[in-house]
């Protein structure tokens, strides 16, 4: 009989039971599913598992169970892999079956040889997604990820047999000797071939976009969307119902572990071979690099269960439908408004007293696209914050204060330099056969803060216009135009953007809020940095559930309050035909949608669209006073 740890350090010896029982029934694969998942059901399972995003690849035991929270960035071919096959021993002619899902490398005795023409052998068919940390995750989702787990981990020990393992709290001395981990990735001899120390390799490992790969070729692109990124890269690979999944979704994975360094030996000599003799091989050598990477550098995971999340952020229920998830949404609707007036009054505080700016961030912050009506995305709410002092303190404050209260951020500086040297836009290298990834390749919900005040005279070359005009697209369509050289391919996105600038921004927005600091601190770096360490954790948690929350609730129109609305506008155009349009129709109905569901309103009341309306002047009376006092100029 298994232990009970056994599903967690070693899930092959389940799959293998399941599979020797139910063989040859077909419904072994499912059975392995429903076990797994059953398993995850218990209390607080999903803890018990370590995370690739929290535990270095090194102190994850080989074929063990691992989770992953990722972003889909690129899908590669199907691969066929044998699902099931048949060994034979030459000596006895004794047959055993074996299952091939799950593993990379087919797993045969020493007295055996693979029958390849066994009539017993299954060809399946699986899927490799290329996954990536979530661009631009805060600290503190991750913070209180790592604080949640209980995995217990220690540095693996699959290569050297007689080593005793250690607990993770004893063994710093791997992580002051890191180059003893790679000792035993790369063999007894321990020889990197020349090329880098292997302390090297493994500091670069953790620092994010390039690594060296053993077999000294050029540097390893792990294609993170951000510059500075840091994480793992995994190969994913799915078996089931993956036409469910597409590029850019963030999902929570759950498989079995596999870096085994057989792969790096495997797929260097298909390279050799192939660079000797061109026919062998239908991959370029670049595209075999980029699609068979070291197995200790791009880890790779065989799915037993993946989901789509809803969100990431770790203070929230991960499904809001279940039961229990309902007694948390409801004991946190009662005590809303207390928490919606202490973030009103610390935004307040860090927009240097301006409340009305105050409250159209809040909307801003809980806005997201809930439909889409033709090409019209519907729930956008582009906030260009113009009047900010042409200061990179303030800005980047602004900044930070979100990136503390929303599970993913970016600032993207928008200086002539950025927009003409950055890659925004994603683009399909035939060569690799792989989707570069750029900046806009962000995960739904991502509030990216665009900062303009950075902007100085100069001229943009061809690809800042294109940039300048993805970033257009973006904020207007929520769509991002992927190129893929002969064609571009649309990907709709749902990212929250907030632009910050002296005047009104060059690029389009759905609200202009003109900023009024009713303070100007003597040193602004000073007063910025002291409120973040003025709020208590605990009140910190209230906002960000705050936040992801409302962003998740449904919302609605009574038949009775859409023609009062309707009369009312009707009303609006008569007294001022000139000024009141469509479009600010549309605004003020975004506004009091974002309004009532800021106070835990699912529906549209009187009482809201009055306030929406009332917003909706200060906020003009406001322009045009500035316009008054610049000329043309908001």
């Amino acid at each position: 009989m298994p232990c009970v740890a056994d599903w967690l350090n070693n899930p092959f010896s389940i799959v293998q039971g399941i599979f020797a029982q139910n063989v040859p029934n077909s419904d072994w694969e499912k059975k392995v599913t429903e076990y797994f998942k059953e398993k995850l059901k218990e209390n607080n399972a999903t803890n018990w598992v370590p995370s690739l995003n929290d535990v270095p690849v090194h102190y994850l035991k080989p074929n063990s169970l691992v989770k992953f929270r990722c972003m889909v960035q690129d899908m590669f071919d199907p691969e066929f892999y044998m699902g099931v096959y048949e060994t034979v021993d030459p000596n006895t002619n004794a047959r055993v079956l074996h299952f091939g899902k799950y593993r990379d490398v087919a797993e045969c005795g020493p007295q055996q040889e693979i029958d390849l023409n066994s009539s017993q052998t299954v060809t399946s068919e699986r899927q490799t997604f290329y996954c990536v940390p979530v661009p631009g995750e805060s600290a503190w989702v991750k913070e209180a990820y790592i604080s949640a787990s209980q995995a217990r981990v220690s540095p693996s020990t699959s290569y050297t047999p007689s080593r005793h393992k250690r607990s993770y709290e004893e063994d710093e001395d791997m992580d002051l000797h890191p180059s003893k981990q790679k000792e035993q990735h790369l063999g007894s001899g321990g020889d990197t071939h020349g090329c880098v120390e292997p302390k090297r390799l493994e500091t670069e490992a953790s620092a994010g976009h390039h690594l060296i790969s053993p077999n000294c070729s050029p540097p390893l692109d792990l294609n993170f969307p951000l510059p500075g990124e840091k994480g793992p890269a995994c190969l994913v690979k799915v078996y089931e119902s993956w036409d469910s999944f597409k590029v850019n979704d963030v999902l929570e994975v759950y498989g079995i572990l596999s870096v085994d360094p057989v792969l790096s030996i495997i797929n260097n000599e298909e390279r050799d071979s192939s660079a000797l003799n061109p026919m062998e091989s239908m991959d370029t050598a670049e595209e075999q690099r980029v699609h068979s990477p070291p197995a200790s550098l791009v880890p790779r995971i065989h799915v037993i269960l993946a989901q789509k999340l809803q969100h990431i952020n770790p203070l929230l229920p991960a499904c809001l439908n279940e039961e229990e998830s309902k007694t948390f949404v409801s004991n946190f609707m009662s005590e809303l408004s207390p928490v919606r007036a202490e973030l009103l009054g610390f935004l307040t505080h860090a927009l240097l007293g301006d409340s009305l700016a105050a409250e159209y961030l809040i909307l801003h912050l809980i806005s997201t696209v809930y439909a889409r009506r033709d090409v019209l995305p519907l729930g956008k709410f582009t906030v260009n914050l113009s009047g900010c002092p042409r200061n990179n303190i303030f800005t980047e404050h602004i900044y930070r204060i979100i990136q503390q209260l929303v599970p993913a951020s970016y600032r993207l500086q928008m200086t002539i330099e950025n927009m003409n040297h950055s890659r925004f836009i994603p683009h399909k290298d035939y060569t690799a056969n792989r989707l570069v990834s750029g900046v806009l390749q962000l995960a739904s919900n991502t509030s990216l803060v665009v900062d303009e005040t950075q902007l100085e005279q100069g001229q943009l070359d061809t690809k800042g216009v294109h940039n300048v005009t993805a970033l257009g697209n973006l904020i207007t369509w929520q769509k991002v135009d992927y190129d893929f050289n002969y064609h571009q391919m649309e990907f709709p996105c749902n990212i929250n953007v907030l632009i910050t600038s002296e005047g009104r921004s060059l690029l389009p927005s759905d609200c202009q809020v003109h900023l009024q600091p009713q303070l100007i601190p003597p040193n602004m770096e000073e007063y910025m940095s002291s409120l973040l360490t003025a709020v208590l954790p605990s009140v910190l948690n209230k906002f960000r559930i705050y936040l992801s929350l409302l962003r998740l609730l449904d919302y609605s129109i009574s038949e009775e309050v859409t023609k009062a609305v309707e009369e009312d506008f009707v009303e609006m155009r008569k007294n001022d035909p000139e000024s009141v349009t469509a479009d600010d129709l549309h605004r003020t109905l975004l506004v009091a949608r974002f309004l009532s569901l800021s106070v835990g309103q699912t529906t549209l009341s009187r009482e809201r669209w009055l306030r929406a309306k009332q917003l909706e002047a200060l906020r003009k009376a406001r322009l045009q006073q500035q316009k008054c006092v610049n000329g043309n100029e908001l």
